[in-house]
């Protein structure tokens, strides 16, 4: 059974972990999931989501995600003031983190090796013990801080992965879009996917059957 950590920084595009989780949680494989929710992130919770964000960011987040029934359990919540928790230490074995969406902000402190918060700390922990680190980086367009810190954190190890859509997917839904990317996310991370749940999202060679069921 995995692990997985999904920390959620202050960047645009809150749909995003919301797919991410909902996926997660339906995992048979995931035995045990991580989920911070910056500060940052709660703000702009509150401002794509409305009301739900303002007090309590990994709240709204968990019951957008559908994952409510599976705190305490599966899903367990941290504060990124939480520099205890245990994916704040490489002893405690992860198989992925996830960061998405990523801020540049989380950017550049992992490019430089900061660790001021839980999600930073994850971030560099799962850097040095190098199990897979996914970035969803979510910025646009990009100056040349931006790219610096992208180039090393690839030859650190992470994986780049900026929620771009996957067109050759068809269909006119954004929910579509967003779980195609979330599975290229599951597959970077390592975690199994089980055929089913990728039915459709994945290019076939010119098959589009899934994509004509999808419109």
């Amino acid at each position: 059974m995995a692990r997985i950590a999904l920390l959620v920084t202050g960047a645009s595009g809150m749909l995003l972990p919301i797919h991410a989780l909902r996926a997660m949680v339906g995992l048979p494989a995931l035995d045990r999931i991580h989920l911070v929710v910056s500060d940052g992130a709660r703000q702009v919770l509150f401002h794509e989501l409305g009301q739900a964000g303002e007090s309590d960011g990994a709240a709204a987040l968990v019951a957008a995600g559908g994952a409510a029934n599976e705190v305490g359990g599966r899903v367990r919540l941290h504060a990124d003031r939480e520099l205890d928790a245990e994916i704040a230490s490489g002893s405690y074995r992860l198989d992925a983190t996830v960061i998405l969406p990523c801020s540049s902000g989380t950017l550049g402190a992992l490019a430089s090796g900061g660790a001021s918060t839980l999600v930073h700390r994850a971030g560099q922990v799962a850097l040095k013990e190098r199990w897979p680190l996914v970035l969803g980086f979510r910025e646009t367009p990009l100056h040349l801080v931006h790219l610096e810190n992208l180039r090393r954190l690839a030859y650190a190890g992470a994986t780049i992965l900026p929620p771009i859509p996957a067109f050759y997917v068809g269909g006119y839904s954004l929910d579509r879009f967003l779980d195609a990317y979330v599975l290229r996310v599951l597959d970077a991370a390592r975690i199994s996917v089980g055929e089913d749940a990728a039915l459709g999202l994945r290019w076939e060679g010119g098959k589009r059957d899934g994509a004509r069921r999808a419109r």
